[in-house]
C-alpha cells in the first residue's frame, strides 16, 4: 500500500492504521488473480467472505478508504486476519465463496440455512421393461418418500418442494397405475392382496396377481407421467386399448380404458395438458423492514408442486457491502456520506428509496440462487422476479452441466407462476414481520414486568431450567436459550444427572445449575468486576427455573455460592390447580411474588420459554430410559452404523429387538448396510 493511503485522516473505526503491519503487508502482496478473501477479527470468528476477479484491486479497497461509522467501516475496523485463495475463474470463485457462506455462516453474508434436505420420488431398483431381477424392489418397484443423498441403485424424481408434495404424487400415482408402497419385508410375506388391492390402489403383485411384464410397463408408465410427457403415454395407452380390443380381450382393454380415465382426470385436474413447460423453477423476492423473503415454487414434469419460503439472515449487515463491490466492478464512483448522514450506508431519501430496495432485492436473489443451488439439482429454466447476473447462471451451467436460463418478464402461464410466487413471497413476509412484531412486543412486556435493565432488547438473554424424570429413572436436566427474540436452539443443552437420589429434584437442580454457571463465575472473578471478553461464558439476564420456592430456594444457594447475581432469578410457580395461564413468578431476592395476568403478552412469553425447556427435558429423559431399558447402546456401539443407518434399521424392524431378530438377509435389505455391516450386526446383537 501506498504511504498517502495509510496517512489520510479518518474515523477510528474504519482507519487503515488500527491493522497491524503484518496485515496490511499481506494486502500489499496479494496477487491481481481471481479469488475468495476471508476476513477474521481478533477472537477469530469469520466476518465476511468474498469474491473478486482481482483480489488485489478488491481487497486493497476496503484498507484504503475511509469507510466512516457505515456497517463496512465497522466492519473493517475489526478486521485483524485475513485469508485468500486464488482459483482459475470467476466462476470458481462464486462457487467456493457460496460454499464458505453455507459451511461457515459469516456475520456480514446473506446467508439462505436449509433446515432439512429436500424430499423425492423413489422407485426401487433400475429400469427393467421384461420386469426381470431377483429380489422384490428390482422385480416389483415400490413408490416410495425419499429423503437424503440420491445414488444410482433406484429412480428418483424430484426434488420436491415438501413432503406434501410427493406423498400427493404417490396418491396420484397410485390412483392411475396402482404401484405397491409396502416395504420389501411386508411385500415378501404377503400371503394375501391387502387393503390397498381392495380399493383398487394396487394391482397385487405380492401374490402374483399381475406378471412383472406387465408391472414393469405400468413402472414405466408412471416414469413417462413424471417426465411430463403425458401426450405420448395417453397416445401409448390408447393405442394398447385399442389392440387388446381387436384381440377381442376386452377386460384386458377395459384395465387400460381406467387408466387413461383416471390420467385424463388427474391432467384436468393439475391443470398440466397445456403446458410445455417440464422443469422449471419460478423466483420470487420480496424485502421490506430490513427482513426478506425467497419464495421458491417448483415445476416438475409440468406439474406445479408448490412453493417453499425462505428468509436469509444477516440482510442488513451484508447489503451495504454487497452495493459497494457490485459498483465497484461496474465502474462506478464511490461517494463519501453526506454530510450529516450520520454514515449511515443505508440511508436514503423518499425518492430513492425504491430503487435501494429493488437492488437489495436482487442481492437477495442472486444469494438465494448460488447457495441454493450447490447441492440441489438446478433446472434448465429460472423463472425470476429481479435480473440475475448472467456470470451467476454462467457458473451453475459450469457446475452443473446443464445450459441454465433466468427470465425476468415471462408471459403467458409462466407470467402466471411467477406472480403467484410473488403474492406467496408478499405473504410470508407480512406473516414473519407480524410474528417477530408480537415477539418483540412480549419481550419487551417481560422486560418492563421484571424491571430488567437490558440496554437492548435485542442482546435480552434468558435461561431456562427443568428437571425430568420417571420414578427418579434417567434423570436429565434442561436448559433453552432465549435471545434476540426467538428461541436458539442450537445453544440448548441437556445435562445427565449422577449421583442423586432417585426423584430428588432439588439435589438435581443444584447440579445443573453449579455446572452450567461455575465457568461464568469464573470468567467474572477474572474480570475483577468488568465486562467479560466477547466470546466468553456470560451471566444471562434472567435466570427461570420452572418451580416454586423450593427450586428458587435452591438456585439462590448455588448462585449465592458462586458469587452471582441471585435477583436474576425467578421461578414459575403453578397456579392454583395447576392451571395454565394462573402461573405466579417467584423471585429469588426478596421481592413479592406476582401474577402477570392470563393476558399478559410477558407471561405468554415465560410460558414459552418454560414448555420448551420442559419439552427438550422430557425427550431427552425418555431418550435415556430407551436406551437403559433396550439396550439401544449397543446398536451405536457397532462400528459402521451411524444415526441415519440406525434410524432406518429401527423403523425397518420396528426397534432394537426386531434389529437383533433379523437375518442377515433382511439386514442387508436396508438400504446402506451392505452384506459385510449386515454380518457384523448380527454377530454383535447375538
Amino acid at each position: 500500500m501506498s504511504s498517502e493511503s495509510s496517512e489520510q485522516p479518518s474515523s477510528p473505526a474504519s482507519s487503515p492504521s488500527v491493522h497491524s503491519a503484518e496485515l496490511l503487508a499481506q494486502v500489499a502482496a496479494l496477487p491481481p488473480l481471481p479469488g475468495v478473501y476471508r476476513y477474521f477479527d481478533a477472537q477469530d470468528a469469520l466476518l465476511y467472505v468474498g469474491k473478486a476477479r482481482n483480489l488485489k484491486k478488491r481487497v486493497s479497497s476496503y484498507f484504503a478508504k475511509n469507510h466512516g461509522g457505515t456497517r463496512i467501516g465497522h466492519m473493517v475496523g475489526k478486521i485483524v486476519r485475513l485469508e485468500t485463495t486464488v482459483v482459475r475463474s470467476e466462476a470458481e470463485a462464486l462457487l467456493l465463496e457460496n460454499n464458505l457462506i453455507k459451511s461457515l455462516n459469516p456475520k456480514y453474508n446473506i446467508l439462505f440455512r436449509d433446515d432439512k434436505s429436500y424430499p423425492y420420488l423413489k422407485i426401487t431398483g433400475v429400469a427393467a421393461k421384461d420386469g426381470t431381477g431377483g429380489a422384490p424392489g428390482q422385480k416389483y418397484p415400490r413408490l416410495a418418500y425419499y429423503r437424503g443423498a440420491v445414488d444410482k441403485r433406484h429412480r428418483y424424481f424430484g426434488p420436491y418442494p415438501g413432503a406434501w408434495a410427493v406423498k400427493e404424487t404417490i396418491l396420484l400415482l397410485q390412483k392411475v397405475f396402482r404401484l405397491r408402497t409396502c416395504e420389501d419385508t411386508v411385500f415378501a410375506n404377503r400371503t394375501r392382496p391387502c387393503l390397498l388391492y381392495q380399493i383398487k390402489r394396487c394391482t397385487g403383485p405380492c401374490v402374483d396377481l399381475i406378471s412383472p411384464q406387465a408391472y414393469a410397463t405400468d413402472v414405466a408408465h408412471a416414469e413417462a407421467m413424471l417426465r411430463g410427457e403425458t401426450q405420448v403415454l395417453l397416445e401409448e395407452l390408447e393405442a394398447r386399448m385399442m389392440a387388446h380390443s381387436e384381440k377381442l380381450e376386452f377386460e384386458q382393454a377395459a384395465e387400460v380404458r381406467n387408466q387413461i380415465t383416471a390420467l385424463s382426470r388427474v391432467l384436468h385436474q393439475q391443470a398440466i395438458e397445456t403446458v410445455s413447460d417440464k422443469d422449471v423453477d419460478i423466483l420470487a423476492v420480496k424485502v421490506h423492514g430490513g427482513r426478506a423473503c425467497v419464495n421458491l415454487a417448483m415445476v416438475r414434469g409440468g406439474r406445479h408442486l408448490g412453493d417453499r419460503a425462505y428468509f436469509p439472515t444477516h440482510v442488513d449487515e451484508a447489503t451495504a457491502i454487497y452495493r459497494r463491490e457490485s459498483e465497484e466492478d461496474e465502474g462506478v464512483p464511490q461517494q463519501a456520506p453526506a454530510e450529516g448522514a450520520g454514515g449511515s450506508d443505508g440511508a436514503v431519501d423518499a425518492e430513492n428509496a425504491a430503487p435501494l430496495e429493488k437492488s437489495v432485492a436482487r442481492q437477495v436473489l442472486e444469494a438465494f440462487i448460488a447457495q441454493h443451488y450447490l447441492h440441489v439439482p438446478v433446472p434448465p429454466t429460472l423463472l425470476v422476479s429481479e435480473p440475475v447476473d448472467e456470470a451467476l447462471l454462467e457458473a451453475l451451467g459450469e457446475e452443473s452441466g446443464v445450459r441454465v436460463y433466468a427470465v425476468n418478464q415471462p408471459r403467458e402461464q409462466r407470467r402466471v407462476w411467477l406472480e403467484m410466487a410473488q403474492k406467496n413471497a408478499d405473504i410470508q413476509l407480512a406473516r414473519l414481520l407480524s410474528e417477530e412484531g408480537s415477539q418483540q412486543a412480549r419481550t419487551r412486556a417481560l422486560a418492563e414486568a421484571l424491571d430488567l435493565e437490558a440496554e437492548d432488547l435485542d442482546s435480552l438473554s434468558i435461561e431456562c431450567f427443568d428437571i425430568s424424570h420417571t420414578a427418579g429413572e434417567s434423570t436429565q436436566a434442561s436448559c433453552v436459550v432465549f435471545h434476540h427474540h426467538k428461541m436458539q436452539s442450537s445453544e440448548y443443552r441437556r445435562f445427565k444427572i449422577e449421583g442423586i437420589t432417585g426423584g430428588d429434584d432439588y439435589a438435581a437442580m443444584r447440579q445443573v445449575l453449579t455446572r452450567r454457571y461455575s465457568k461464568v463465575a469464573q470468567v467474572l472473578r477474572e474480570a475483577g468486576g468488568a465486562e467479560p471478553a466477547p466470546g466468553q461464558a456470560r451471566l444471562p439476564d434472567l435466570v427461570l427455573v420452572d418451580g416454586g420456592k423450593g427450586q428458587v430456594s435452591m438456585a439462590r444457594e448455588v448462585f449465592e455460592s458462586l458469587g452471582l447475581d441471585v435477583s436474576r432469578i425467578v421461578g414459575v410457580e403453578k397456579g392454583e390447580g395447576r392451571k395454565v395461564g394462573l402461573e405466579e413468578l417467584v423471585f429469588a431476592d426478596g421481592r413479592e411474588k406476582i401474577y402477570l395476568g392470563k393476558d399478559s403478552a410477558a407471561l405468554m412469553l415465560v410460558a414459552q420459554i418454560r414448555d420448551e425447556a420442559h419439552r427438550f427435558a422430557i425427550t431427552g429423559m425418555r431418550a435415556a430410559r430407551a436406551k437403559v431399558r433396550v439396550g439401544g447402546s449397543r446398536l451405536e456401539d457397532i462400528p459402521g452404523v451411524g444415526p441415519k443407518k440406525r434410524a432406518r434399521l429401527l423403523q425397518r424392524f420396528g426397534g432394537v429387538r426386531g434389529v437383533g431378530d433379523a437375518s442377515v438377509e433382511d439386514l442387508a435389505s436396508v438400504e446402506g448396510i451392505s452384506r459385510e455391516l449386515a454380518e457384523e450386526i448380527y454377530r454383535a446383537l447375538r
